[in-house]
């Protein structure tokens, strides 16, 4: 089936290759700070024909020798325009200008075609710019809490990052920052995530209907770019917030402007702040404290007109840290000592190169690493001696990847994309090392569950092919081969998908999309902590396997607003779940006897509209759906509701700008209650143990979720420098949502009840921002 692809789509190649005679082609760049714009709209207004610019902003377009109206364009930029006879090849490079406006902004930015031109369907593009004005939980926007504005997708919960995209799991999510898999994106326990919007440029969020160029996950692609500095002018932006600081400086390097550096961090001073609370309280025998902190860095460098070196990467660290010291009779004292800490590195070498003016190459390599270590000591002196106890749980994945990528427009009707790749994993599910250190015992001991290195290799081909005037689809396979513990597991997955014009301001789209993933978390959490573990596919468990059909309606109404209503259905199977009682903290026991693996089903229809352009910009989208799961050794082999299984999900946004001084954004969410499993009685056993009795998993609501958050930006522009404030309101209304909900008894009517638990009441957050 490969074989007949691909030859397919050479020929098609070749046989308008021979028909063409010459190619315009280049680059379209920011004027200002010299930044490409990916996906551009390059249209050949004169003969109704286009293209779009690809990942780094290159685009080719090769025609017969006539007359060209050339025009490039990208939302919130004044279009390129230029008229000449084709007669030989041209390089046109683009540099375009961001649109002036008066009192307030009234271009938000995307870069994506408009929403009916588009065959990508289950596509949304989430501006930065939009990210950063909403209301912020304790004043840090955040791009994971923006996507879980989004229909068809759900958040953890209350407060939490994590997101679980159209029944999927948190690990059925590929997220990417600059192509690179990142494994953990939760800083302070899940309620902020590692991204700092100031050194993004793009996210990209693509929940069915994938493109073959994406592989190794069920639920959805999350596709996060990096900024790659400005190499014109020298800047930078930072703010001070109530949780955490931070600071991002970008500019050219080297006199001729050719390159460019980003640099970006940020860190909470919690520990800084409560640490000598903490302490204070505790008669200085006490310590404790929590910090995270996070890197981005990007050099951009031109090494000619058809090679281009990017170097990026990404380093962070939570840390939370408890000590407590007692001493008796300055001769006797007890310590201990505890922390958590996890953290992710990720680094990446691109080379771009131009073969020649219809193909385009990009090669990359990366390194992608997370591990957390949880660790407990405890010393005991004495005039005697010393006693030291210790005991240690780790845990991590480790990624090597080297890619090569190849964007090949033989004519206006086709965007081919193929690339092939290898990754070698390692894995560490788990491991607990324990010492007694003492005058009469020396004991040091490792107990972990088998490390494991794995080898994945990939291969696509893709073609964007406009077959008549009204029909475009992208058709294209994926191909994986996963090497672990002497077996090879190789899969063959078919995407396609389709977008058919109605008129010019509407289409019908359909999807079809097979998934593999090589890669399980396992947890028992509902907060996504740190310990949840990543684990491999083995000789012992399968690989999750998914198919997912999906077809729309999309409009653009009045060139203003983008409509969108879609109905998917989605299969997944070889899901796993920890067995009944089994978890993490017992590494003794190989996880792979710890758990079970069963099937899940999900379906739905999502409805979304957006507004990009004007003083008041927003979105609001709502989602009816469904999400079981069924295990033949869970719930007594029953089909139960997923945790995240809610039936009715609504979200609405809206940012308004009265001037270039003063905006003010709202957000308002409401779910059905996540989906808990209740006892139903309660016994005492024969050694008058409490013994809870559940009727079905799953089988209970906690009460419906909604919140109002509210912020206010003031800005005054300087000199030099513009700097805002940023007011904002969480929950505004003191809403109590559940965040758990437990047993308990009422003495006073004898009876057991159930009672809930709150996190988050009302917060205010204030922040000031500057750019310079």
């Amino acid at each position: 089936m490969l074989q007949k692809l691909l030859g397919t789509l050479f020929f098609l190649g070749v046989f308008h290759a021979e028909a063409q005679k010459f190619t315009i082609n280049g680059y379209v760049t920011d004027k200002k700070s010299g930044e490409r714009l990916s996906g551009a709209s390059i249209s050949i207004v004169n003969l109704n024909e286009g293209t779009t610019a690809n990942n780094f902003g290159y685009y080719s377009i090769t025609l017969p020798a006539q007359t060209i109206v050339l025009r490039i364009s990208y939302v919130g930029y004044a279009p390129f325009t230029d008229s000449f006879y084709l007669d030989k090849d041209l390089k046109v490079n683009a540099p375009l200008e961001l649109v002036k406006t008066q009192d307030a902004v009234t271009i938000r930015g995307t870069r994506k075609a408009d929403i009916q031109n588009r065959t990508q369907m289950s596509s949304i593009e989430l501006p930065v710019q939009t990210i950063k004005s909403l209301p912020a939980f304790l004043g840090e926007a955040d791009i994971m809490k923006a996507i879980q504005l989004l229909p068809g997708v759900q958040a953890g919960s209350e407060g939490s990052s994590g997101i679980y995209v159209r029944g999927g799991g948190p690990d059925q999510n590929l997220i990417l920052l600059d192509g690179v898999p990142v494994y953990n994106v939760s800083h302070l326990f899940g309620f902020f995530s590692v991204f700092n919007a100031d050194a993004i440029n793009s996210v990209d969020v693509i929940k069915g209907g994938f493109p073959a160029r994406y592989g190794g996950r069920l639920s959805s692609v999350i596709d996060i770019k990096m900024k790659e500095g400005n190499k014109n002018e020298f800047h930078g932006e930072g703010g001070i917030g109530i949780i955490a600081s931070r600071l991002t400086l970008e500019g050219p390097l080297g006199k001729k402007k050719k390159s460019s550096f980003l640099f970006s961090g940020r860190r909470t001073y919690a520990d800084l702040l409560f640490a000598p609370i903490i302490k204070k309280a505790t008669d200085g025998q006490t310590s404790a404290g929590y910090f995270f902190y996070d890197v981005n860095a990007k050099a951009n460098i031109e090494l000619s007109q058809k090679d281009h070196l990017y170097f990026s990467g990404y380093f962070g660290n939570d840390k939370f840290y408890a000590r407590d010291k007692y001493t008796y009779n300055n001769a006797e004292s007890d310590e201990f000592k505890a922390g958590l800490k996890w953290g992710n590195i990720t680094a990446v070498t691109r080379w771009n190169h131009i073969f020649n003016k219809k193909l385009f190459g990009n090669l990359t390599f990366h390194y992608s690493r997370y591990q957390f270590d949880v660790k407990a000591e405890e010393t005991n002196k004495t005039p005697s001696g010393k006693e030291t106890f210790l005991a240690r749980y780790y845990s991590g994945i480790r990624d090597w990847s080297a890619r090569y990528d190849f964007d090949f427009l033989p004519a206006p009707n086709h965007f081919i994309k193929a690339g092939i790749s290898s990754t070698w994993h390692n894995f560490k599910p788990g491991a607990v090392q324990l010492k007694n250190q003492s005058s009469f015992d020396n004991i040091d001991t490792l107990l972990k569950n088998q490390f494991i290195q794995t080898r994945e290799y990939d291969l696509y081909v893709e073609d964007d092919i406009r077959i008549t005037s009204k029909l475009k689809a992208n058709l294209g396979l994926h191909a994986n081969a996963y090497d672990v513990e002497g077996k090879l597991y190789k899969s063959l997955q078919p995407r396609a998908s389709f977008r058919y014009l109605l008129n010019r301001d509407m289409s019908i789209k359909g999807s079809y999309a097979a998934m593999n993933q090589n890669i399980h978390l396992l947890t028992n959490s509902a907060v996504g902590l740190p310990t949840d573990l990543w684990v491999p596919v083995t000789a012992k468990v399968p690989q999750q396997l998914a198919q997912q059909v999906a077809l729309g309606w999309a409009w653009n109404f009045k060139n203003d607003y983008e409509v969108s209503v879609e109905g998917y259905y989605k299969k997944m199977k070889n899901i796993i779940e920890y067995s009944e009682g089994a978890s993490w903290l017992d590494a003794s026991s190989d996880w792979q006897n710890k758990i079970e693996t069963g099937t899940g089903k999900s379906y739905g229809a999502e409805f979304f509209i957006q507004r990009k352009k004007g003083a008041t910009t927003g979105m609001a989208g709502y989602t009816l759906s469904w999400s079981n799961r069924q295990f033949a050794n869970l719930n007594f082999g029953k089909t139960f509701p997923y945790k995240y299984d809610r039936r009715h999900d609504f979200k609405a946004a809206v940012v308004h700008q009265f001037s270039k001084r003063f905006e003010i954004s709202a957000e308002w969410v409401y779910g059905t209650g996540q989906a808990i499993s209740l006892p139903v009685a309660v016994y005492l056993d024969n050694d008058d143990r409490e013994i809870e009795v559940y009727q079905g998993r799953n089988g209970f609501r906690m009460p419906a979720y909604h919140r109002l958050d509210l912020g206010m930006k003031f800005t005054k522009k300087k000199k030099r420098y513009e700097r805002s404030w940023v007011i904002g309101i969480y929950n505004v209304y003191n809403r109590m949502n559940a965040f758990f909900i437990y047993r308990d008894f009422d003495y006073d009517q004898n009876k057991p009840v159930f009672k809930k638990v709150s996190m988050f009441p009302v917060i205010p957050s204030v922040s000031w921002q500057i750019k310079f």
